[in-house]
C-alpha cells in the first residue's frame, strides 16, 4: 500500500516586529492547512517576527537601524515560551507537523539572537529546533551562529523530517549531514527577499527553486520550500526612515517563490506569484523516494565512506548550556 503524505508551504508576510500578532497569524495559517488535510506545514525564515531586511536600506551606523534592531530583539521569542505554546496548540488542532522560522532570544546572553527553525509534532509538542549555523551577510549584525546539536532530523511515522534555513541549504557539508540521516521530507525556510551582489544576479524565487530541486536530487527527499512575502505596511514605515518613496524600496525585488519538489526534481506545487500570500499543497507519494534512492543513494550505496568522512561536533554551544558541564552528544 502506498504511503502518501500531504505537504504544505506557507507563503506569507509577518506582522513585522509584532510577535504576538504574527504568532496568531501563524496559528490561523496552521489551522487552515490542517483543514486542507496537510500533514507537514512549512513556514518562511524568521516568520516570527521579522527578517532584518532593513539592513539593505539603512546605513549600518544609523540611529534608525539601531532602533529597528532593538525592536527585533524585543519581539524575538524565548524557546520554549508563550509563543511556542500557542504554535504547539495550533499544530495539535491541525493534527500536523509544523516547521516555522523564528527569531530566538539566547537563553543565557541577553543581547544575542538566533535564526531558528522550530519543529512541532501533531500532539503539539515542540520536538526540535535548528539554529542557522552561519548567518548570511548582514544577518550577522543581529544573529549568532547556531550549534551542531541543532542539525535536527525529527523521526515521524512517515520517516525522518529535516530542515535548513535559506542559503545553508546550499552548504555541502551541512547538506550531507542531513542527507546522511535519510530524510523523507526536507523543509526549507526563506526570507521575503534578499539582494545578491552583482549585475544580473538571480532573485530569491529563482535561487530558492534551483536550491530546492538540487537538494531533492542529492537527498532523494521531497522538498517543501517556503518563501516569505514583503510586509508592505512595514515598508511604508521604512520608507519614512529613508526619505524615499515606498515604491522605490521594493523596486526590482521579487519576493515569494514557494514550491514543493519531488525526489526526481519534479515541481509538484508551482510557485506562487511574487507578492502573493497563500498556501500551496502537494501529495507526496513516498514510493517515489524509494525508487529514487535505489538509483542513487548518496548516503548509502552511492557513497564511498572508505574515501569520504564527515565529522560533526554535536556537543552544542557552551555559552547556551545553562547546566555547565552537563554531558552533551559528542562527535559523529
Amino acid at each position: 500500500m502506498k504511503q502518501v503524505v500531504r505537504g504544505a508551504a506557507v507563503q506569507a508576510s509577518p506582522i513585522t516586529l509584532d510577535s504576538a500578532a504574527t504568532t496568531e497569524k501563524a496559528c490561523d495559517l496552521i489551522r487552515e492547512a490542517g483543514r486542507n488535510s496537510a500533514q507537514v506545514v512549512v513556514f518562511p525564515e524568521c516568520f516570527i517576527s521579522a527578517y532584518p531586511a532593513w539592513f539593505q536600506f539603512l546605513p549600518a551606523a544609523s540611529k534608525e537601524l539601531n532602533d529597528l534592531n532593538v525592536r527585533l530583539y524585543k519581539s524575538a521569542i524565548d524557546v520554549p515560551g508563550p509563543e511556542t505554546a500557542k504554535l504547539g496548540e495550533a499544530a495539535r488542532n491541525a493534527n500536523c507537523y509544523v516547521v516555522i522560522g523564528v527569531c530566538e532570544r539566547s537563553r543565557t546572553n541577553s543581547g544575542s539572537m538566533f535564526n531558528t527553525q522550530l519543529f512541532f509534532a501533531p500532539d503539539g509538542q515542540l520536538v526540535g529546533k535548528h539554529q542557522k549555523l552561519t548567518p548570511t551577510g548582514y544577518e550577522r549584525m543581529v544573529h549568532w551562529g547556531g550549534w551542531g546539536d541543532t542539525l535536527t532530523v525529527v523521526d515521524t511515522p512517515f520517516g525522518p523530517l529535516s530542515a535548513l534555513a535559506c542559503s545553508e541549504n546550499s552548504n555541502p557539508l551541512a547538506g550531507f549531514d542531513i542527507i546522511s540521516r535519510g530524510p523523507r521530507i526536507h523543509a526549507m525556510s526563506w526570507p521575503p527577499h534578499f539582494i545578491m551582489v552583482g549585475h544580473g544576479a538571480p532573485d530569491l524565487a529563482e535561487i530558492s527553486l534551483l536550491t530546492a530541486r538540487h537538494f531533492a536530487l542529492m537527498s532523494k527527499a521531497f522538498v517543501i520550500s517556503a518563501c516569505g512575502v514583503i510586509d508592505h505596511d512595514f515598508y511604508k514605515e521604512l520608507a519614512k526612515m529613508t526619505s524615499k518613496p515606498q515604491e522605490d524600496l521594493s523596486a526590482g525585488i521579487a519576493d515569494g517563490g514557494s514550491v514543493i519538489v519531488s525526489p526526481g526534481m519534479e515541481i509538484l506545487a508551482a510557485p506562487l506569484p511574487s507578492g502573493t500570500e497563500g498556501i500551496i499543497y502537494a501529495d507526496l507519494d513516498l514510493d517515489l523516494w524509494i525508487g529514487s534512492k535505489l538509483l542513487q543513494d548518496f548516503a548509502g550505496h552511492y557513497n564511498r565512506p572508505d574515501v569520504f568522512t564527515l565529522e560533526v561536533d554535536r556537543r552544542g554551544g557552551r555559552y547556551e548550556d545553562p547546566e555547565a558541564g552537563r554531558p552533551r552528544p559528542g562527535l559523529t
